[in-house]
């Protein structure tokens, strides 16, 4: 029976390591039969935390401009506007400027609303009124419409019916519209939420866009949605909404509850008794084994597997990995470049997203010895460094390569 001993990456703490590592064993056994899925929970023993309770960590800033204002640094432009900065066909930087702001199409659309002049006849009903009423009813089912992304869809529907940017941007677009730029709002808000959170588990693009548009249906709009609004827009500010989204995020980042930065440093600094102990359990383990290891979990793999040999170990399997990168660059633990893989590391699969920042490339470092392969979420980074898991292609090119 073959062995796969997962380990996990940065900042994984339980409960979520456990929620990981069931979605791995469920994707694993789901194509194939007789797979034994051991989880390695070394964030628990060897993770870091800030001894002092985060004296370290300057206070939170309470200054951020909103999407809309810097919308107002260039001429106003329509909302259906086209534009070229960006592949008309690629949504991720869209999505990225939503994560970082859910409610940034509200804000463009509430601008364009203010610029308008004339009033509503009285006694006239707010063309808001009626989105309100549909999300009531969507927050009254809780979170079930939008499972696949995890909890908060509930809490996100009544925050967003209260929003005052809702009824100026009701002024500004039409019902179906308005339904669709909900719809992105509330899922943004869901997936924003969970990465402020430093959860393992982001959903692939695919699963986001039909959760999407089954949520602006709910909400009003014709099937499949629509692609109207502030696309071009969201596509010009992108960048400094990615950029308050870092802001956003240092704190969790660094902080005792989520020691993702912490753990890199920690493991370079103090990597042995990592090292050990996965070691320690592969030896408890029948052959073959294979080591399938997330972000820095693929470098505790890697490193345990080149300082000695594991005869058991059939498969080295990373993903999202930076364990090519910390070799070229000088500062992987156990081999310096340019020394070759020794021989007793076993045959190697990198699965990596070309829009994971934090994804490398090991075959043109060590030739025959690694085979890359490209895994596309369709997410934006940094929801693509979590969405490994939760995509259908990465288990299926594992199982192929499995022992």
């Amino acid at each position: 029976m073959t062995a796969v001993v997962f380990i996990h990456g940065t900042g994984v703490r339980e409960p979520g390591f456990s929620a990981t590592a069931g979605r791995v064993a469920a994707g694993l056994t789901a194509l194939r039969d007789g797979l034994r899925i051991v989880p390695h929970y070394w964030g628990g023993t060897h993770g870091a935390t800030l001894a002092a309770g985060g004296a370290s960590l300057p206070p939170a800033t309470g200054t951020t401009r909103g999407l809309a204002e810097a919308a107002t640094a260039g001429p106003a432009r329509e909302l259906g506007e086209t534009t070229s900065a960006a592949d008309p066909g690629d949504d991720t930087a869209v999505w990225a400027a939503l994560y970082a702001d859910p409610y940034a199409e509200l804000a463009l659309a509430a601008q364009q609303a203010a610029a308008r002049t004339g009033e509503r006849p009285p006694g006239s009903v707010p063309p808001a009124h009626q989105l309100q009423s549909r999300l009531a009813a969507l927050a009254a089912q809780g979170d079930a419409p939008a499972a696949e992304l995890g909890p908060g869809l509930a809490r996100a529907a009544t925050d967003l019916a209260a929003h005052p940017l809702l009824a100026p941007a009701a002024e500004a677009l039409d019902p179906e519209d308005l339904a669709a730029v909900a719809a992105r709002s509330l899922t943004a808000r869901v997936i924003a939420d969970a990465l402020d959170a430093d959860t393992p588990l982001v959903p692939v693009g695919d699963t986001r866009d039909t959760v999407t548009d089954r949520l602006a249906e709910a909400l009003g709009a014709p099937p499949r949605g629509t692609r109207r609004g502030v696309r071009s827009l969201l596509l010009r500010t992108a960048g400094s909404a990615a950029s308050r989204a870092a802001l956003r995020r240092r704190r969790a980042l660094t902080e005792a509850a989520h020691p993702a930065a912490g753990d890199v440093l920690r493991y370079l600094a103090r990597g042995a008794a990592v090292r050990a102990g996965l070691r320690s359990l592969v030896e408890g383990l029948e052959e073959p084994v294979v080591l399938l290891g997330h972000s820095l979990g693929g470098i505790i793999a890697l490193d345990t597997l080149i300082s000695a040999p594991l005869p058991q170990v059939r498969l080295l399997v990373t993903a999202g990995s930076q364990g090519p990168f910390l070799y070229e660059s000088g500062s992987l633990p156990t081999l310096e470049h340019p020394a070759p893989l020794p021989p007793h590391v076993p045959a190697w699969l990198n699965l990596y997203d070309p829009r994971d920042l934090l994804s490398y490339l090991g075959a043109g470092l060590f030739p025959g010895r690694v085979t890359d392969v490209a895994v596309d979420s369709r997410q934006p980074f940094p929801a693509a460094h979590s969405a490994y898991w939760t995509n259908p292609a990465v288990y299926r090119h594992i199982v192929d390569r499995l022992p």
